[in-house]
């Protein structure tokens, strides 16, 4: 096994400065395999989305015919598409416009600025390039920003953006109001799977739930053609809350063996299933292989929330959900093991978690 306490397996390419060089041509580096790449056939598609779910009645706690159609509707998104959108889902416009900004500001501060927070594969946590260790491997067409929100004794501030002014403020503030919005999405998968309404949330830990932030910064690309922003993978935790650049499209998520590229609507949420949460439902709830794409015009940022489980607390399907027809298609396994097996690898498509499947 890979041993975590190297540093990368490469001298370190920031996107953004290769992006910014004019450059008519990316390193070979970053090119993907032709099975791989952004198809012209895609656009086909471009009026197909994933479900745009309006929450406001779900969270008002009133309307018990509007709390059942939320529901449903939830319900449907989780087993045909493993993602949706959420509007009226309780958190500011102002305060989601501001800390997009504020990221986007960040990514513009010269580099040896950005350099006082570069990253290493033992965490993760600070500016980086790469994900996955694999020496070689072909790399994404991004740079980021990884850190810790939850548990309290992992949040760093200090590891946080001193600059532009009030990001801590706004990480902080943004942080509280994802949590409280995962926590409610629980209840809601929870009750669709017929189980007690904290289900999820007690298997995740309870009040002591991790939760991190990732914040992606796709630059400009010469060639969008033959690179993507992020390969394709389903997400290793429990539930991902994505605050997209609602004026420039890039997620693509495969659903029906086609890429539907999501258009995201003002001000929404995108909420997709990660892979604890297909472990805990048995597989009724399928985290669903997603990638990103780049542009030649436009650069892009979105902030990727992870929801995920106590690190430390075995993860396996909830015996209400196991029967003899069906019996527990996975062993337990703590969510900090499987982030160790997803970081030894990088991005790969849905293979992580299907390799894990118990032998029937």
């Amino acid at each position: 096994m890979t041993n975590l306490d190297q540093d990368w397996p490469e001298p370190i390419v920031r996107v953004q400065s290769l992006s910014e060089s004019g450059c008519p041509v990316i390193p070979a580096r970053y090119i993907k395999p032709p099975t791989d790449r952004p198809t012209a056939s895609a656009a086909a598609f471009d009026a197909v989305n994933i479900p745009i779910i309006d929450v406001h009645g779900f969270c008002l706690d009133q309307d018990e015919a509007l709390r059942d159609t939320i529901l449903r509707q939830v319900s449907d998104a989780c087993r045909n598409w493993g993602f949706f959108q959420i509007i009226n889902h309780g958190i500011r416009a102002e305060l989601l416009d501001d800390i997009r900004q504020g990221w986007h500001d960040f990514f513009q501060l010269p580099v040896e600025i950005k350099q006082g927070y570069a990253n290493n594969p033992r965490t993760y946590e600070g500016y980086g390039s790469r994900l996955g260790v694999q020496k070689g491997a072909i790399l994404d067409w991004s740079d980021y920003f990884f850190l810790h929100y939850l548990p309290p004794h992992l949040k760093d501030h200090n590891k946080w953006p001193a600059a532009p002014p009030c990001l801590r403020e706004l990480i902080e503030e943004y942080g509280e109001e994802v949590v409280k919005l995962g926590g409610r999405l629980l209840k809601l998968l929870s009750l669709n799977l017929g189980l007690q309404e904290g289900y999820l949330r007690n298997a995740f830990g309870g009040e002591d739930v991790g939760a991190c932030l990732r914040v992606n910064y796709y630059p400009k690309c010469p060639q969008p053609e033959l690179t993507l922003g992020l390969s394709s993978h389903s997400d290793p935790g429990g539930l991902t809350l994505l605050l997209p650049d609602d004026q420039v499209a890039g997620l693509q998520v495969r659903n029906d063996h086609k890429w539907i590229t999501v258009k995201p609507a003002p001000h929404a949420i995108i909420v997709n299933v990660g892979d604890q949460v297909q472990v805990l439902s048995n597989a009724i709830y399928r985290s669903v292989e997603h990638r990103v794409i780049v542009n030649s015009k436009k650069e892009r940022v979105s902030l990727a929330f992870f929801y995920n489980p106590k690190s430390d607390i075995p993860i396996e399907p909830a015996k209400e959900l196991i029967t003899q027809d069906k019996p527990a298609l996975y062993s337990p396994m703590t969510f900090d093991e499987y982030r160790l097996f997803i970081r030894m690898r990088g991005p790969q498509g849905k293979s992580q978690v299907e390799s894990l499947k118990s032998p029937r």
